[in-house]
């Protein structure tokens, strides 16, 4: 192999380890930059989330009662399907306990979906639990692409 072959090859080599690592800081970045619902608390959070159930094609969109919702914060149907949503808003990922609510929330209200709805991630065991229990886990890049 002759040496113009032989730096072409490096070149390539240093050109695509160098787009990989702008890509690897590029999604880092997208991940951590703050949301306008990272500023939000509780209640402000599930209005939030309810608006972004309704532009999405949700419909009967009803938040619940603050304290004694029995697990579910917002009560919505879309194409025949109802949902009972815990939403969580808060600046760490997400445990089982929101897990268990929403599976409460769901049987409570005799909806046939589960969601539970963050501006962040959810833990191993969260989404263990979640996939155990059949409750969906829309985090901070499902909302953030809604």
């Amino acid at each position: 192999m002759s040496g113009t072959n032989m730096t072409l090859i490096v070149s390539m080599v240093v050109f695509v380890i160098i787009v990989l690592a702008i890509i690897v800081v590029v999604l880092l970045l997208r991940r951590q930059r703050p949301l306008p619902m990272d500023e939000l608390e509780g209640h402000d959070f599930e209005y939030y989330c309810a608006d972004l159930l309704k532009a999405h094609g949700f419909i009967d969109v009803e938040v619940t009662k603050g304290s004694g919702d029995f697990g579910a914060d917002i009560l919505a149907e879309k194409d025949g399907v109802s949902y009972a949503v815990q939403c969580k808003c808060y600046d760490k990922p997400i445990g089982v306990k929101a897990v268990q609510e929403a599976y409460a929330g769901r049987d409570y209200y005799d909806c046939m979906v589960g969601v539970v709805m963050t501006n962040q991630y959810f833990t191993a065991p969260a989404v263990e639990l979640a996939r155990k229990l059949k409750i969906m886990l829309w985090d901070r890049g499902y909302i953030d692409n809604m």
